[in-house]
């Protein structure tokens, strides 16, 4: 009997919280001779945090732009709310890009435009809002972002943490289904990413948007994430809640995690 569609298959209309709205089926991607992906199939629930960690070079940032249609793979289908994006039309891949929002790693703010430009520029571009809405929504998400009353600075008046903070402002303006995170806690001290891990929660408790959260920072990632996914030499080899992924007995899991935290030994193992 063939495997039953995930519920990505489906309009988005019909996939329900906690259901998979990305299905990432038999998905293989190359670079020439190198294999970065090897088939994986993952699932992404709507309305939850899901961290994809793994070392460099393991296909972290290939996903997102399998997601967003960037890349196609050779092998495999990646749906994304009812389009499977590899086999998608030119319109069908704009809608899926614009219920997506993304938050990179250095903020990728325009150092010419002024703080509430920067948060501005999604909705001038593909949105009919008059000037005083725009306004109002752009203070509205610096309210939620924890940055009221910033919106006349620009991005070289800003600490790390603040720029992230604007970056993901400017990712939730458009009220997107789905933001992705690109290693938001890089470079950040201790203190600061502890506010950004508190904000991420915050906001998809909030707002009930499915976030993908890329990442090295395995404290960050237990303190965000419902449900975690690690990739190792091209394979899926785990995904689960935080509860199971903590209490594998998968090898390089474990040894993954425990460059970062004290994990109690395997029954029967040595130390």
């Amino acid at each position: 009997m063939a495997d039953t569609p995930p519920p990505a298959t489906r309009p988005l209309s019909e996939i329900a919280q906690g259901e998979p709205i990305i299905s990432f089926r038999n998905v293989h991607k190359s670079f020439g001779d190198k294999h970065i992906l090897r088939g994986i199939t993952l699932d992404i629930p709507r309305g939850q945090t899901t961290v994809i960690i793994g070392p460099s070079g393991t296909g972290k940032s290939v996903c997102m732009k399998l997601i967003v249609g960037l890349l196609n793979p050779e092998e495999g289908d990646v749906w994304v709310a009812g389009v499977n994006v590899p086999e998608a039309s030119d319109r069908e891949l704009m809608n899926v890009r614009r219920s997506i929002g993304m938050m990179f790693q250095d903020g990728a703010l325009f150092d010419s435009m002024t703080v509430g430009d920067n948060i501005a520029f999604p909705l001038r571009r593909h949105t009919k809002l008059s000037e005083q809405e725009v306004q109002k929504a752009v203070n509205q998400a610096l309210d939620q972002v924890g940055l009221p009353g910033i919106a006349d600075r620009m991005p070289s008046a800003l600490s790390g943490g603040m720029r992230k903070r604007v970056s993901l402002a400017r990712a939730i303006i458009t009220r997107p289904e789905i933001v992705m995170f690109d290693e938001p806690n890089s470079g950040l001290d201790p203190l600061t990413s502890d506010e950004i891990d508190n904000l991420i929660s915050r906001m998809k408790d909030e707002l009930g948007i499915t976030f993908i959260v890329i990442s090295h920072d395995i404290v960050g990632t237990f303190a965000v994430a419902d449900r975690i996914a690690m990739l190792y030499n091209g394979d899926l080899v785990a995904s689960g809640t935080p509860e199971q992924i903590l209490h594998t007995d998968q090898l390089i899991l474990r040894q993954f995690l425990a460059r970062n935290m004290e994990l109690p030994p395997l029954p029967g193992a040595t130390r």
